[in-house]
């Protein structure tokens, strides 16, 4: 385990709440965003995280600022898969673009919280059973095999189990209220749909997680590498979010990438638990080549989805001419009676 100081924790953790903050005061005002605006801010969360990535370098030394590097770039590659379920929730609710904001933000604070719960868990269970570490690979070797066969999530937003639970709990009106969560009806405290949303995309993040904490523990087994760069990935989901929609559609040989990268982070895992569990003489993967071949992997899928564009989809036949006579009589005589002149008395 590093040696963290704790004035690097407090940093990081006042940098994550101040930018939060900001982020909450600059939106406070529902309102569509829009390419440029969602650009500017995604350029300023990679730069944060950049940022943050060279203390960690200076403070903590070259091994664990290339595992923080690494560990950021696979987790913000795999949350590209997230975007796509973000946009599946927003069209199952039809949720309002000016409120999509909003609803993102609690996403990615929820997001903190259960990824510091479940990433602490996992650097105590892979301390404690290195064995684990094969288990981890076979969650990521089946990922990859759903990747390339094409077999998406089946992720239905209404019929998820957190959103049931939360009808259970309290009534969801059919209707918006603005960005509020609740409202009152006849006297009772109901909820709008928005709430349901929120619980929709948290539950999305946690049937995520079971790809990306398994990955993210094969590139270190530090609280603070695993934790900060999932963190700094999450802050900028959302602007990465309104950036790229509407584009996902065009990287379409983006899935096959980030199985060639799920699949290489499975075999760093049983190197890795082999090289600890069988013989040292089995080779690890080191980090700088791990993190040259996510580069690499990425580059090249987004590069052959420019340059091979999907095929396009076949355009839906056209309907039929009808063959109702009659009705093209009586449409015929009525067409005839307005253009004719209005008849003297």
């Amino acid at each position: 385990m590093l040696d963290v100081p704790v004035w690097l924790w407090v940093a990081f953790a006042l940098t994550v709440v101040v930018s939060l903050a900001v982020d909450l005061l600059a939106h406070r005002t529902a309102h569509v965003i829009g390419f440029k605006e969602a650009a500017a801010w995604s350029a300023g969360w990679i730069g944060l995280a950049l940022v943050f990535g060279a203390v960690v370098f200076l403070v903590l030394g070259t091994t664990a600022g290339t595992e923080y590097t690494t560990a950021w770039l696979l987790e913000k590659s795999l949350s590209v898969d997230n975007l796509f379920v973000f946009a599946v929730i927003f069209s199952y609710f039809k949720v309002p673009r000016a409120y999509q904001h909003r609803v993102l933000f609690l996403g990615v604070f929820g997001a903190l919280v259960f990824r510091a719960l479940f990433l602490a868990a996992g650097v105590a269970v892979v301390n404690r059973f290195t064995v684990v570490l094969y288990l981890f690979a076979a969650v990521l070797f089946y990922s990859t095999y759903k990747l390339l066969r094409g077999e998406e999530e089946s992720f239905d937003p209404g019929n998820s189990f957190a959103v049931r639970m939360l009808r259970k709990v309290i009534p969801v009106r059919d209707e918006y209220a603005g960005t509020k969560f609740f409202v009152k009806e006849a006297g009772k405290r109901v909820a709008t749909p928005l709430l349901a949303v929120v619980v929709a995309v948290e539950a999305a993040d946690l049937i995520f997680a079971v790809d990306s904490v398994p990955a993210v523990l094969a590139v270190s087994d530090d609280v603070f590498i695993v934790y900060t760069s999932n963190a700094f990935a999450i802050l900028g989901l959302r602007a990465l979010y309104f950036m790229l929609a509407g584009l996902l559609d065009r990287f379409h040989y983006l899935g096959v990438g980030l199985a060639v990268i799920l699949a290489f982070i499975g075999v760093k895992l049983v190197l890795q638990a082999s090289h600890k569990m069988i013989s040292t003489d089995i080779p690890e993967i080191p980090s700088p080549v791990s993190l040259a071949v996510i580069v690499v992997v990425l580059a090249a899928s987004i590069a052959l989805s420019m340059l091979r564009p999907a095929p396009s989809r076949p355009s839906e036949p056209a309907a039929p001419p009808r063959d109702d006579r009659s009705s093209d009589r009586s449409d015929d005589r009525s067409d005839d009676r307005s253009d004719d002149p209005p008849s003297t008395p």
